[in-house]
């Protein structure tokens, strides 16, 4: 079984269908103190705007503050292995993304299992992924984006952050056109959206959660989206799959926290966070921005259509590093 389908089971098997009023087996209800949310990217970036927007919904339902930590480093490793380590009490939670479940394949060794040391708790939102270019860049469309970047081989800059869907979406755009980008690396998807917003870099692929406000001003054009088909929050933009067929990229949060939480525990912090992701105002942002709340039941979790598109992800890690053999 492979590790994005353990990494879903696992969640599903944490996630409980009826909540009740928890505690952490010492008699204190949860919860009794605020709740650090740790992301493991820098500001600006997807998981950092999920975080953030839906912090003041949490507050609101938990009656504790929540306080994000951004924790970047090491395609999100750092901020992982925090959470990892902290007290299995519910008061320190990771809003993970691809790279919890791709890393085991682009690291030798990590320093916590994906999987043995994390209590799942729920599957939160996908988002689908977006190629953005600097206006400066003479290119309106992938198409000519590519002939471009066969024009100036190894020349045209892209900001990339190790593991992430977009990272993998970058990688797949250059197997897939056969073109050569020279890939610089950022601690996180939001310092590189700074940089290509500033024109230090020329192109990105990101989410259209964090891109579409900088779309939407004029400061980053975006050529085409990464999904099977169109998004309603760009529909005027092609996907890449319109000239690359079969080409399908899109990102996904999870909420996890340290192995061994209580049960009672994670029911609470999951129907905090359905509630807060459907909430009306909350699920009208998310939609304009592009994401698909999930927020589902364990049987969602389990199907294979939530699973299918992460493991090609876990596929396509794999055949990269075959090629660089």
């Amino acid at each position: 079984m492979s590790v994005i389908k353990l990494l879903f089971t696992a969640m599903a098997s944490a996630s409980i269908a009826h909540a009740q009023i928890p505690s952490t087996g010492s008699g204190a209800v949860f919860p009794s103190k605020p709740i650090r949310i740790i992301v493991p990217a820098t500001p600006g970036g997807g998981t950092d705007i999920l975080s953030r927007l839906l912090a003041p919904k949490l507050t609101e339902y938990l009656s504790q503050s929540m306080i994000i930590e951004n924790r970047a480093g090491a395609s999100t490793n750092i901020g992982t292995e925090f959470t990892a380590r902290a007290a299995p009490d519910g008061y320190t939670v990771l809003v993970a993304t691809t790279p919890h479940a791709v890393n085991p394949s682009l690291f030798r060794k990590l320093p916590f299992d994906p999987i043995k040391d994390f209590t799942m708790i729920s599957q939160l939102a996908l988002t689908q992924n977006v190629v953005l270019v600097h206006p400066s860049l003479p290119v309106k469309t992938i198409k000519e984006f590519i002939a471009l970047a066969k024009a100036r081989p190894g020349q045209l800059t892209a900001g990339t952050s190790g593991g992430t869907s977009a990272f993998l979406a970058v990688a797949m755009l250059k197997t897939a056109a056969n073109i050569d980008v020279l890939s610089i690396a950022y601690k996180g998807a939001g310092a590189a959206l700074n940089d290509i917003v500033a024109g230090h870099i020329q192109f990105q692929v990101n989410t259209t959660l964090a891109a579409l406000p900088f779309i939407q001003a004029g400061r980053l054009r975006a050529i085409a989206t990464c999904g099977s088909k169109r998004t309603t929050t760009l529909s005027d933009v092609p996907t890449v799959a319109e000239t690359l067929k079969g080409f399908e990229s899109s990102g996904w949060y999870a909420l996890l926290g340290p192995a061994g939480m209580p049960r009672d525990v994670v029911t609470r912090l999951h129907g905090a966070y359905t509630r807060a992701l459907n909430a009306p105002d909350v699920a009208k942002r998310l939609a304009e921005m592009g994401v698909d709340v999930v927020a589902g039941t364990p049987d969602e979790l389990r199907s294979e259509e939530h699973t299918s598109e992460l493991q090609s992800h876990l596929n396509l890690v794999c055949r990269l590093l075959l090629e660089k053999k």
